[in-house]
C-alpha cells in the first residue's frame, strides 16, 4: 500500500526531500500562491505550523501557477514574498502543477486518495489542502474556501 512517505518533492531551493523524513507524524499539505484570494491563508498556515510542530504536524507549501497564473515568479521571488509580505518558517516546495500531465506524483495520488466533489480528482484551485494521518493515509481533503484554523479539530484527532 503507497502512502504520503512513498513520495519526495524538491524544496524551494531545489533540493530533494524525502517525506519518508517525516514517518510517523502528520501532514498538511497545500498548494499555495502568492497572488491569490486566498493567499492571506499563510498566516493561518504558519500559526498551525507554530501550534502544532512540537506535536509532530509538518505543514509543506506547494507552490502553484496553475491556477489564474497567480505564482508568477521563480523560486527567489516566491521566498522574498514569504519571508516579507506573509512570513512563513514551514518548509516550501518548488514551483509544481497539481492537475494535468504534468501533474506531481504526490498530489496525483493525493486526489486519487481523496476525491473532490461528485468523484473529482482535479485540484480546483489554490489553497486546497490535504490533512495526512501518522500512517501516511489522507484522512481528508478540504477545499481553498476552508480557512486553516476551521482544520483544528481534525489536526488535533491526527496528532
Amino acid at each position: 500500500m503507497t502512502s504520503a512517505y512513498d513520495f519526495s518533492f524538491r524544496d524551494l531551493d531545489g533540493q530533494p526531500q524525502v517525506l519518508d523524513q517525516y514517518r510517523g507524524r502528520p501532514l498538511l499539505l497545500v498548494n499555495v500562491a502568492s497572488r491569490c484570494g486566498f493567499t492571506p491563508q499563510y498566516t493561518g498556515l504558519e500559526q498551525l505550523w507554530q501550534d502544532y510542530r512540537e506535536r509532530g504536524l509538518v505543514v509543506i507549501g506547494f507552490p502553484c501557477n496553475q491556477f489564474g497564473a497567480q505564482e508568477p515568479g521563480d523560486a527567489a521571488q516566491i521566498r522574498q514574498f514569504c519571508s516579507l509580505d506573509y512570513p512563513v518558517s514551514f518548509p516550501l516546495s518548488e514551483k509544481i502543477e497539481v492537475n494535468g500531465e504534468g501533474a506531481d506524483p504526490l498530489w496525483a495520488w493525493l486526489s486519487r486518495e481523496k476525491r473532490g466533489l461528485l468523484g473529482s480528482t482535479r485540484i480546483k484551485w489554490n489553497f486546497s489542502k490535504f490533512l495526512v494521518d501518522r500512517q501516511g493515509r489522507v484522512v481528508s481533503r478540504h477545499a481553498p474556501t476552508t480557512k486553516p484554523e476551521q482544520l483544528r479539530d481534525e489536526i488535533e484527532a491526527v496528532l
